[in-house]
């Protein structure tokens, strides 16, 4: 069921004029309704104005980009990083950019369509993608490029990226989409990159949206700087409007903002689990805070308790109904019990 609204959904909606408790969408740490998080978002916009269309290449510049993507890279554990205004339009430049005769493109299980320019068929086993490479090396001069969810809700990749593993990293460009780690999981927020460093990839690209884990509309690249200066030299890059400086502004001045949610969603984490009696319903990963299931009578019985959840075919009509618990930094300890009372009660 579609559910129409006039505020922005935080720990609680309203529908029809009830009021339900919300566990959904992707707002992680609860910063977009935090009072002092608007307070800052506020004061930057009153610096830098509401919008920002000018080319990053224009002679007149503003330093709060490069403040922010330095800010972002060594928080993340890159050479180097670039914004942009969205984390889908971070998928779609590298594809873009990637889409040459000296490489060929491969898509891992359950890969996000921000990273497909037409569509391909993704492998679905890592052992199939893996047979697939390793064909294609043995008969290609050509660099393959896998593209990859870093979480991607099945628990198969984050946070020891096993089945990826089986692959000839050495030998591949990985392309990686870690809208759901950046901000929330690895060491400060730090997201997967850091995981994958110590693998022995040819080379690694990060990507991503910096909205679900930061709270800001935009998006990141992170890679070696070599990699990122040829990406900033691009049309595309330079005929982009840039995020919001307002919200980068917000990205560097909110850190300890941001270390402060991150504690309480770990906390809320960890008493829904020490609390959840049957955990084998779901798919979850170590500390984040999404709990995938496909019991339809769960959705339903939630709802008539005034629990509503992420429930809708993702990302298309075609697609398999997604159905998921979102635990987020803004929820209250009566919220989860609430929560646990009923996803307790069905066996």
């Amino acid at each position: 069921m579609n559910y129409y609204i006039d505020t922005f959904p935080g720990r609680k909606i309203t529908i029809d004029e009830v009021s339900h408790l919300y566990f959904g969408g992707t707002s992680y740490l609860g910063l977009q309704t935090d009072a002092d998080f608007q307070k800052l978002f506020i004061k930057n916009i009153k610096t830098y104005g509401t919008n920002y269309g000018a080319s990053r290449k224009s002679n007149i510049r503003l330093s709060v980009f490069d403040k922010a993507e330095a800010y972002l890279a060594d928080l993340v554990g890159s050479e180097a990083c670039i914004s942009l205004s969205s984390g889908y339009l971070a998928g779609q430049f590298l594809v873009q950019v990637l889409n040459t005769k000296a490489h060929h493109f491969f898509y891992a299980p359950n890969t996000h369509s921000a990273l497909y320019q037409e569509k391909i068929k993704p492998y679905t086993t890592f052992a199939a993608l893996n047979i697939a490479v390793r064909e294609h090396l043995s008969s290609s001069k050509t660099t393959p490029v896998v593209f990859l969810d870093g979480i991607d809700f099945s628990g198969c990749n984050y946070p020891h990226f096993e089945a990826l593993q089986v692959l000839p990293l050495d030998e591949i460009l990985l392309v990686v989409d870690d809208s759901h780690g950046l901000g929330i999981v690895g060491k400060n927020g730090g997201g997967v990159y850091g995981i994958l460093a110590k693998l022995n990839i040819k080379e690694l690209i990060v990507c991503g949206s910096l909205g679900k884990g930061f709270g800001i509309q935009a998006g990141a690249i992170f890679g070696t700087k070599e990699r990122l200066t040829a990406l900033a030299d691009t049309s595309f890059f330079g005929g982009a409007s840039p995020a919001t400086p307002a919200a980068m502004a917000t990205l560097l001045g909110a850190d300890g903002l941001y270390d402060l949610k991150r504690n309480r969603l770990q906390r809320n984490i960890a008493y829904f689990l020490d609390h959840l009696k049957n955990r084998k319903q779901f798919h979850f990963m170590q500390d984040h805070p999404a709990f995938t299931f496909s019991n339809v009578q769960l959705t339903e019985y939630l709802a008539a308790n005034k629990i509503i959840v992420t429930n809708f075919p993702y990302p298309d009509n075609n697609a398999q109904l997604m159905s998921r618990i979102v635990l987020s930094a803004a929820h209250k300890k009566k919220d989860i019990k609430h929560l646990l009372e009923c996803v307790n009660i069905l066996p």
